[in-house]
């Protein structure tokens, strides 16, 4: 039982220190262009993206179709996955603005609430999401960042963890289709 408590702590104590150490979304404030999150997530988008392990191995790919909108401070991302394997899924995330570049939001697959902040051309967006796993469901964190590279194309890389421990990261590019 002490070893168990001595490991949790340990893990609790590591966690909080990566936590630390990792890069903060003030300091893309000066980068160009400016992520307006209301407006690039508008309308009809593609994303292309691969899962890999810990190791680095590409374990699954997949391609989404988002449509999104927005009423005042609300949005809807609806969100369409294909897997390499021929599986779907759909999410629906439910966005709410809090004003000074703050948002927060809400999945059917996602435990709580996401907290996310934009600052000049990044989003960093944490929650926790349940995860279908070979018949359990885990509860597993996403650390999620976003890069604006011009009014179409973003990128997106989010670590997952359990319990502090790197599970695999998720990358994507989202395309966003002409009006």
């Amino acid at each position: 039982m002490q070893r168990r408590l001595l490991l949790t702590a340990g893990l609790a104590g590591a966690a909080t220190l990566a936590g630390c150490a990792g890069p903060q979304v003030a300091q893309y404030a000066s980068e160009k262009p400016v992520l307006d999150l209301r407006q690039y997530f508008n309308g009809t988008l593609d994303a292309y993206g691969i899962f890999t392990d810990r190791s680095g191995a590409v374990v699954k790919r997949f391609t989404v179709v988002m449509r999104c909108t927005w009423n005042g401070e609300e949005g809807v991302l609806d969100e369409d996955f294909v897997y390499s394997d021929g599986t779907t899924q759909k999410r629906i995330w439910r966005l709410k603005h809090l004003g000074d570049g703050r948002y927060t939001g809400r999945a059917d697959d996602v435990v709580g609430e996401a907290l996310g902040e934009t600052r000049g051309n990044a989003f960093r967006w944490g929650y926790t999401l349940a995860l279908p796993v070979d018949g359990k469901v885990w509860e597993v964190q996403f650390d999620d960042w976003m890069y604006l590279m011009d009014d179409r194309v973003m990128l997106n890389k989010a670590e997952m963890s359990k319990f502090g421990i790197r599970l695999g990261e998720v990358t994507l590019t989202f395309v966003k289709r002409a009006p």
